[in-house]
């Protein structure tokens, strides 16, 4: 049985390119080509297409792989969605320009090569990416990939007609996007950009499909595309989505790589229970999102192993600290800290899961190594000290009724996740331990499909529709630690600016200085050490309460083989699994 396969997350090469572009590696042999055609331009490309494949499509696979799904994807188009669940998916019909393989290493997919200063995709003061993609690959209806594809996924993430959950990181450090030839990609940044690697175009959309929707209707948003995306490019495309149902992907013929299996099938099922039953059953043969207190009636069987993968993901506390939407007591740093001291998070860890491989986390970047302040212990629990602060802070119960208030206001404090099952034990448990020291808890559990929603969408951290907010997190340039757009001042979501990703509402002109500064540095020391510092003032400023490391629990039934499950990308070689007849 393994308790603790942790896959070991290799950033040298990341590291590596991040000092080649400051400058450490030779310098390059062969320079970027001319720019011909700005971002937004309505000709094609200089250069011909490349040419259709001669050879007939490859027999497709044999067998299906079922993955059982707890959490309905809310959007399968990556502008809409941060969903978890949405985005495992894109390995098989929507692949990045590059993926990352199970130990974290960069793999060129639709490009030919990474990006470096030796083959000149680089240039010397780290401010323009040349990306040179492959001749050979078509989208899944046989029309060619094409640069074109690029700058139209640019112009439609920046465009005002449309609105994508986020525009980072293209509207905050990229100049422009630009195609000098059917196979080259030119992207320019106003400076230089630490976390290129892991944020450019890790989706591309297909502009032969989207753009006659975008000029017939003014925007993509609701286009069919989302929910039905029937031309995507990857070993699988997609065939169906029947909600609350199922999923289901087919071998896609035109691809390089032939998948060797037929079809992918997701399995919707109502919950972790639903889940458990269908894995020792043998009617599913990889789990998804699974808690460390299944290992061992999982793993019973013989049949089923547990995989656990370092993904860079935190179980935490989001404080919502908008002045505009916050519960008042929100707002007091001493309060928010004692909501941390009130909370036994250890003793939970220890009761709902396995502590040895879920452990108490103290920072948003604790599973982030080597980017974490090891330096920063979690809060402790201390609810005499979570007592003091609040009668220090004007917050006493001067009613009778057993919970804090001032001015009028009772402390009850809106305590906000999805339906997932053991976040609602928590709930309950953290209800119990808060009326001990006087704050009440209002609990509320929303849909998966609602829960990550933006702002137009209604979501309900988005309009700040909570005070505490819980889920299991991760960078959104993971392996790179760059997560500026959920703190900084100008990305806080609001009807002025529904896109924005900081739903906290956070803003501090110290932070956003040194997120600023992390952006911009190649040197990595010199970033390490920033990012102490952002951690450090995050704790101390307590917007953000760490509850437990979450690697990702995966099941593999014994019967699919090949299966290397990554932490960036899980299912980046699904092309390669096999299935027993």
């Amino acid at each position: 049985m393994k308790r603790n396969l942790y896959v070991l997350m290799s950033l040298v090469v990341l590291a590596s390119m991040v000092l080649a572009a400051c400058g450490g590696a030779a310098p390059a042999t062969e320079q970027p080509p001319a720019i011909t055609e700005p971002s937004g331009a309505t000709e094609e490309p200089a250069a011909t297409e490349p040419p259709a494949a001669t050879e007939p499509p490859a027999p497709a696979g044999s067998g299906t792989v079922t993955i059982t799904f707890t959490q309905e994807p809310d959007n399968l188009n990556p502008m809409y969605t941060e969903m978890f669940f949405s985005g495992i998916l894109r390995e098989f019909w929507l692949k990045p320009v590059w993926t990352f393989n199970a130990n974290a290493e960069p793999v060129p997919v639709l490009a030919a090569e990474i990006p470096s200063l030796e083959n000149g995709g680089l240039n010397e003061d780290g401010t323009t990416v040349t990306i040179r993609l492959r001749d050979d690959i078509t989208w899944s209806d046989g029309e060619p990939l094409t640069s074109a594809d690029f700058v139209f996924t640019y112009d439609m993430i920046m465009s005002d007609q449309n609105v994508p959950l986020s525009r980072f990181p293209y509207e905050e450090f990229v100049a422009s996007v630009e195609a000098p030839d059917a196979t080259t990609v030119v992207v320019n940044f106003n400076e230089p950009f630490a976390a290129w690697l892991t944020t450019l175009f890790y989706f591309v959309l297909p502009q032969h499909v989207l753009q006659p929707v975008f000029e017939s209707e003014g925007t993509i948003d609701t286009a069919e595309w989302n929910r039905t995306p029937t031309v995507g490019v990857g070993p699988f495309v997609f065939s169906e989505w029947e909600t609350g149902s199922h999923i289901a992907f087919t071998a896609n013929p035109n691809w390089v790589e032939p998948a060797k299996i037929e079809q992918v099938f997701i399995r919707i099922v109502p919950d972790d229970a639903a889940q458990e039953a269908a894995i020792i059953a043998g009617d599913t043969d990889i789990g998804v999102f699974l808690s460390s207190d299944q290992i061992p009636t999982l793993e019973a069987g013989g049949d089923v192993e547990v995989v656990a993968v370092a993904s860079g993901y935190s179980e935490g506390w989001f404080m919502n600290v908008n002045p505009e939407t916050a519960h008042p007591a929100m707002l007091d740093v001493n309060v928010r800290k004692a909501i941390a001291l009130a909370t036994d998070r250890f003793t939970i860890v220890s009761d709902l899961l396995d502590d040895s491989v879920n452990p108490v986390n103290a920072n948003f970047w604790d599973n982030n190594p080597p980017y974490g302040n090891t330096d920063i212990e979690p809060y402790p629990y201390d609810p005499d000290e979570a007592q003091r602060l609040l009668d220090e802070a004007g917050w006493v119960d001067s009613n009778g009724d057993g919970t804090r208030d001032k001015d009028g206001v009772e402390l009850v404090l809106r305590y906000i996740t999805n339906d997932r099952e053991l976040r609602k034990n928590m709930q309950a448990v953290v209800q119990q331990q808060w009326s001990l020291v006087g704050i009440g808890a209002e609990v509320v559990n929303y849909s998966s499909d609602v829960y990550w929603n933006g702002y137009n969408d209604n979501g309900p951290q988005a309009q700040g529709l909570y005070d505490i907010a819980q889920y299991s997190s991760v960078s959104t340039s993971f392996p790179d630690p760059e997560s500026s757009d959920n703190w900084s001042c100008d990305t806080i979501s609001s009807a002025d600016n529904p896109d924005g990703a900081n739903w906290q509402g956070y803003c501090d002109p110290e932070m956003d200085e040194l997120l600023n500064q992390q952006a911009t540095t190649l040197d990595l020391d010199a970033r390490l050490e920033l990012y102490k510092q952002i951690q450090q003032k995050m704790y101390d400023e307590v917007i953000y309460i760490g509850i437990w490391k979450d690697p990702d629990l995966w099941s593999v039934n014994a019967r699919v083989s090949n299966v290397q499950l990554g932490g960036v990308y899980p299912f980046w070689n699904s092309h390669e699994w096999e299935v027993a007849q």
